[in-house]
């Protein structure tokens, strides 16, 4: 079994998107595979922005609102091909819009952004990107990651309950469906029930604990660089790929800045 996580310049245009789903149905051949996905590139930033503006009563939230649902309505419409699949999707994603449009004119009315109601609207991006995904890819079974990533809140900051996770992620998936697909990043309070998440990067994280907890034979973390580089190529042109690294070499690289894989993904696998 593998783990397979695309992050949002893997789900964020119409090319990428389609080369997601050849390479997760030559990977399904061979072997059950779960796939992670992370929201369409740019539209985490895009709904923090847009809280920001309604948290300041600037009615041009609504604009950047309308922008959001349109891009993702543009990518249902490019790529979903079959009429009732296409119609039941966007069911499903016009429900989740309409939470999240009553989220922000929340915010605009009263002038007050929580952490609990920032976490909850930057949910909605790996919330729609999934189910985008997961009708695409046919035969691949959706699962909410609230059900099985619990966090806990110990000294006043947010972390992972591993014991608990671990637990219900086997449990989750002890029928294991030939493709599953998870929206990363997001997760649940384990005792208020609240939406929380595991932090900008947070996919990552989520494929490296399912892939930890259900003793995958390899976690692939697919983005648009060949791996590991001796710097950012699109700030140094000579960079280079680096062909191995120990997992305390990839955790310090990571540490320090590396942002080809979010630091805390590697302390799992």
């Amino acid at each position: 079994m593998k783990v397979l996580k695309f992050g949002g310049t893997s789900v964020g245009s119409v090319s990428s998107i389609l080369s997601l789903q050849k390479i997760v149905k030559k990977e399904a051949k061979h072997q059950p595979i779960i796939v992670v996905v992370s929201a369409l590139g740019g539209i985490t930033d895009q709904l923090i922005a847009t809280s920001q503006l309604a948290l300041k009563g600037d009615e041009s939230w609504k604009t950047e609102f309308d922008s959001i649902v349109a891009r993702h309505h543009k990518m249902i419409d490019a790529i979903i091909t079959d009429p009732h699949d296409r119609e039941v999707l966007f069911n499903k994603v016009d429900s989740l819009f309409e939470q999240l449009h009553s989220i922000y004119y929340g915010v605009f009315l009263i002038h007050d952004l929580s952490h609990k109601t920032e976490d909850t609207i930057v949910s909605y991006g790996e919330r729609l990107s999934s189910r985008i995904v997961a009708t695409l890819i046919r035969g691949a079974k959706w699962f909410d990651a609230r059900e099985f990533i619990k966090t806990e809140e110990k000294l006043g900051k947010r972390s992972l309950d591993s014991e608990l996770t671990n637990k219900l992620v086997v449990n989750t998936f002890s029928d294991l469906p030939r493709i599953s697909l998870v929206p990363g990043f997001i997760a649940q309070d384990r005792d208020s029930g609240d939406i929380t998440n595991l932090g900008r990067g947070g996919s990552d994280y989520t494929a490296s604990i399912l892939a930890a907890s259900l003793n995958a034979e390899v976690l692939e973390i697919w983005t648009d660089v060949d791996g590991f580089m001796t710097a950012d190529p699109r700030v140094i042109k000579s960079a280079y790929t680096i062909n191995e690294l120990s997992y305390t070499e990839a955790m310090e690289l990571c540490n320090f800045g590396a942002k080809v894989v979010y630091p805390p993904t590697i302390y799992p696998v």
